[in-house]
């Protein structure tokens, strides 16, 4: 029989946020999969754990994975874990996950710790509707790419970002997205967690004096709906009211329907569209 991939949850931070069925887990499997195997002998060693530990991460990702795959089709089960988190985000856990799904293998996830969710949690800023980015991309064109199409998104925004990387970043968000309200939340679940509410702008005031110190996760406002609608209600005036018409009489639309489309678009009541569409048929 093949054995089973399961993704291991581990701290973030605090040791004793490791769930039951985790440490047994680790335990019971055959191998374990880290990303680090340095930093993940400490919390092994802090529980006793005594399972072989292969590593897997980023520069191994594809090779490593189908030698993980061979062992698991011979029987064994192998525990993946990150240095931080749960496997799979914002890490190369999730190339493992799709190489054994595509080889039929049984993957189940044991939940525990994210950063993410962590720091959504406790930020103040929305949590119903959010977009996770991790880290930004390094590369100037790919990264130019996401922070344009995070400045027109309504969910709240969760980043990732290193001590020092954290000044240029934020700058780069204040000059693409505008004031927002943003919640900085800083070495989560240890000693000196530091949950910090303020706006794009305070922050960058705020490190322009102080040092950026630990991991960061940014907790972005998204762009206020009202925000969105007047910028879409501002793009329709840039044609004239036939044009408008016609965007929509293109589509099949009654031209009497079409009036109330254009009317609610530009804000207007429907009998001033239709008063100035007699002035100029």
């Amino acid at each position: 029989m093949q054995g089973t991939l399961y993704l291991c949850a581990t701290p973030i931070g605090n040791l004793e946020d490791i769930t039951l069925r985790a440490l047994r887990i680790l335990k019971e499997v055959d191998l374990i999969a880290a990303e680090d195997t340095r930093n993940s002998i400490k919390l092994l060693n802090h529980f006793q754990i005594k399972t072989p530990l292969t590593s897997y991460h980023e520069y191994n990702k594809i090779e490593k994975a189908y030698v993980l795959v061979e062992k698991l089709k011979q029987g064994q089960d192998i525990a993946l874990i990150t240095d931080a988190g749960t496997p799979g985000i914002s890490d190369p856990g999730e190339e493992l996950v799709r190489i054994c799904q595509e080889a039929g293998i049984t993957i189940t996830s044991l939940p525990g710790a994210c950063a993410c969710i962590t720091a959504l949690t406790c930020s103040g800023l929305p949590t119903r509707r959010f977009a996770f980015e991790a880290f930004l991309p390094r590369d100037k064109k790919e990264r130019a790419f996401v922070l344009s199409a995070l400045a027109q998104e309504t969910r709240t925004i969760v980043l990732y970002e290193a001590p020092h990387h954290l000044r240029k970043t934020l700058s780069e968000l204040y000059g693409t997205l505008g004031e927002r309200s943003l919640s900085l939340c800083r070495e989560l679940t240890k000693k000196y967690e530091t949950i910090f509410p303020t706006s794009l702008s305070g922050a960058i005031a705020y490190y322009q004096e102080n040092e950026p110190k630990g991991e960061y996760v940014l907790v972005i406002e998204g762009k206020r709906k009202e925000e969105l609608q007047k910028e879409q209600q501002e793009s329709w005036y840039t044609l004239t009211l036939q044009e408008h018409m016609a965007h929509y009489e293109s589509q099949g639309i009654s031209r009497k329907e079409a009036m109330k489309c254009v009317a609610k678009d530009r804000g207007m009541p429907k009998r001033e569209v239709y008063a100035l569409l007699l002035e100029k048929p």
